[in-house]
């Protein structure tokens, strides 16, 4: 098996650290062996695995992992917005809510920002992209929306993969403010979204169940965002109300257990990404930064 690391460039102390990640073992194992690879084509990818081991996450006896888990993790317990004795089960934990200022929202209205917490890969223009997570290996747009029109819609647009891990804060967010419509769902397997598996082949993230909603009438067009589910990943739940307005931050929805993965796509020419972010992506090196930071500006 391969023993690349996952390597991330960290926004707030300007350093490239290595991931720690949640069940790796299993993770080389699954897409890193040819018996691991056949038992993802033939069970894991499955939503009846997912939901079997969601299940598992809702019982009462899988709250003893909770502490454990923010221990062996480094969890902030102060950004908690409940007390870590309080959940009921792991799912309960993981979905768990933060308190606001845990999480202040760039401000202005022409600054869009991060919609989860993650690691984030950002391209200004797709079509002119050299590679996602490795050079020479992308997706487009077409597979992506499933959709002919919108993909022609979104032509030579930006697009940021936020990328949350199983020790992330697991809820999702506007970027910015807009009138959103009705969430859309694409049916689809449910691979893992970890590097691990996306270096083989980024195509997972447009053969998963995904969920689109557009949000019309923002200061940078239409948005597009996706909520891309992958293993182990029992729902993605989306708790706004379609039709209303939103404001920039405000809370869209939630996964349950597992890693997971959020795609938002401005029209070409809306949106001038970050510098750091598009000098670390250009390397298909994530940024890790967190929901409520700034990702872009307006193009005037």
């Amino acid at each position: 098996m391969s023993a690349e690391p996952i390597r991330f460039y960290n926004r707030y102390t300007q350093t490239t650290e290595t991931e720690l990640v949640y069940g790796e073992p299993w993770l080389r194992w699954t897409y890193e062996t040819a018996l691991g690879r056949f038992s993802t084509w033939a069970l894991i990818k499955r939503a009846v695995f997912s939901h079997w081991y969601g299940w598992r996450m809702d019982r009462p006896i899988s709250a003893q992992r909770v502490l454990p888990f923010i221990a062996n993790y480094d969890l902030n317990v102060d950004e908690f917005a409940d007390s870590p004795l309080s959940f009921k089960t792991f799912n309960e934990f993981f979905y768990r809510g933060l308190k606001p200022a845990a999480r202040p929202i760039a401000p202005g209205d022409e600054v869009a920002v991060f919609a989860a917490d993650g690691r984030h890969l950002a391209f200004p223009d797709v079509d002119a992209a050299e590679g996602f997570y490795v050079k020479g290996m992308k997706f487009s747009f077409a597979e992506l929306f499933g959709d002919a029109e919108l993909a022609k819609e979104f032509a030579g647009g930006s697009m940021v993969i936020s990328r949350l891990c199983p020790v992330d804060y697991h809820r999702f967010h506007f970027p910015v403010a807009g009138k959103p419509g009705a969430p859309r769902m694409i049916n689809g397997d449910l691979f893992s979204v970890s590097p691990i598996a996306l270096r083989k082949n980024v195509g997972y993230l447009v053969q998963n169940k995904r969920s689109l909603t557009l949000v019309d009438g923002t200061p940078f067009g239409r948005v597009a965002m996706f909520e891309v589910g992958a293993t182990c990943v029992g729902t993605i739940k989306n708790v706004f109300v379609p039709g209303q307005p939103v404001a920039k931050g405000a809370e869209k929805g939630f996964f349950t257990f597992g890693g997971s993965c959020v795609i938002t796509v401005f029209a070409k020419g809306c949106i001038r990404l970050d510098d750091d972010l598009v000098k670390q992506s250009a390397q298909q090196i994530e940024t890790y930064a967190r929901m409520g930071d700034r990702l872009g500006v307006v193009v005037k």
